[in-house]
């Protein structure tokens, strides 16, 4: 049964400048946690230390141990959420390692099944996994103990452990960080009130005051990004909102996305036609700046200045996209939204000034705000494979041809408008085959 609750991430920004005493006192904290979790990557972040990354207890004693944190003078409530925020980094390096070992493992040709079995073994079960990285004997319960004899008898374990060896010391390197731009808080090391927020410093018993451009006050784990030079500070707040369940969102419908209109659906209805000019704007705007910046960087009193304005192009940019996506959900009323899996942004090309706008396409920023809107009104949103689906005709599947925004198959003679020709291929393969579940 679907969650009736999910996590949202709202944000909050101060509403005056902030001091630059106070900016140094903010920067102190995020530097020290940088500190900390690059200590916590260099030291936790091997192999030698796979066992003692679950639950991480055994970390934190060891770092309560080491007296790093009166080193660093930095409270208590920062320094153990640096720790376990470093801790679930290394986790998620380590998981992202073992699914790239399963892929390398699956395409091996070289391995018998009963090998790639048995390394897939290996990799599910982490007391194997960290003893054979360790040149350890595997040591297991009961019935995980004859399950890995099974599959051992059947293979050379010595060559296969080897092999692991490497693709780990090839695949697995340790985590760095060189941010130091912010920091994550507890609810004990701040205080909502005064129509603001007081965060705790280093210095004991101290607060700074935050004024805030809303009233709103939360009960979480926060997180605080630091913008220096802006003199500003961006606060993330996880809050639960509820699911939304409408009985008329009933229809499927496929979407063609672009630059220049946002949305076109297979019916031919359009979203965000002025998508192109927002963005065109903004990417003409920073490449002017950054080519005026480039000539005049040792005499340049500007940046403040374009901070804040960079900073209003991006917010309207953004209420134009969100204000786009509502209406767009208000009256296609959908049940399901098909749209094709974005691929990574493609380097090279000629035109410098085309480049430079295609860089600053908000695609990525669209994808992820439909996601959470489909979310919050439990709309399911459905990838389709997205090779030749421009190209491919909506009607009889032959390919066809495209010329100044518009579809013509020689096959069937269908003729449409480019995107909604697209739109109509992502419903079709979404609701079929080119489905990615």
């Amino acid at each position: 049964m679907p969650s009736d609750k999910i996590v949202k991430t709202v944000h909050q920004y101060n509403r005056e400048p902030i001091s630059e005493e106070d900016m140094r006192k903010l920067l102190d904290i995020a530097e020290d946690y940088q500190k900390v979790k690059n200590y916590i990557y260099s030291r936790f972040g091997g192999i030698s230390s796979l066992s003692k990354l679950y639950p991480g207890y055994t970390v934190q004693n060891e770092m309560t141990a080491s007296g790093y944190r009166d080193v660093l003078g930095l409270p208590s409530v920062y320094f153990y959420l640096a720790v376990f925020d470093a801790l679930g980094e290394i986790k998620s390096r380590w998981t992202k390692t073992k699914g790239k070992l399963t892929k390398l493992i699956s395409r091996n040709e070289n391995f018998t099944e009963e090998e790639k079995h048995y390394l897939r073994f290996l990799i599910k079960v982490n007391n194997a996994f960290e003893a054979v990285l360790n040149q350890k004997p595997v040591e297991l319960t009961a019935k995980m103990r004859k399950q890995y004899e099974e599959l051992a008898e059947k293979v050379d374990t010595d060559r296969l452990h080897r092999y692991l060896c490497r693709q780990v010391r090839k695949h697995h390197g340790k985590l760095h960080t060189e941010r130091a731009d912010g920091f994550t808080i507890a609810e004990r090391a701040y205080r909502y009130a005064d129509h603001g927020i007081y965060i705790s410093i280093k210095e004991k018993r101290k607060r700074i005051f935050i004024p805030l451009t809303d009233g709103n006050q939360y009960k979480s784990q926060l997180y605080i990004r630091l913008y220096p030079k802006e003199r500003r500070v961006e606060i993330k707040v996880p809050v639960n909102v509820a699911v939304h369940r409408y009985e008329d969102y009933q229809s499927q419908v496929g979407v063609a996305v672009g630059f220049y209109t946002m949305f076109m659906t297979d019916e031919g209805r359009r979203y965000g036609e002025k998508l192109g000019d927002y963005q065109s704007a903004y990417a003409e705007w920073l490449r002017e700046q950054a080519s005026s910046y480039s000539r005049n960087k040792e005499d340049n009193p500007g940046r403040k200045k374009y901070f804040a304005k960079k900073h209003r192009l991006e917010e309207s940019l953004h209420s134009y996209i969100n204000q786009e996506l509502n209406r767009f959900l208000r009256e296609e009323k959908p049940a399901a939204v098909y749209i094709v899996k974005l691929p990574k942004p493609q380097a090279g090309g000629k035109n410098k000034k085309i480049n430079y706008s295609m860089t600053h396409w908000k695609r990525g920023y669209i994808r992820k705000r439909l996601a959470q809107k489909c979310k919050e009104r439990s709309v399911e949103l459905v990838e389709v494979l997205g090779k030749d689906i421009s190209r491919e005709c909506s009607r009889c599947g032959a390919l066809g041809k495209k010329e100044n925004g518009r579809f013509a198959c020689a096959a069937c003679g269908y003729e449409t408008e480019e995107k909604v020709n697209a739109a109509r291929n992502v419903k079709r393969r979404g609701q079929g085959e080119g489905r990615i579940c």
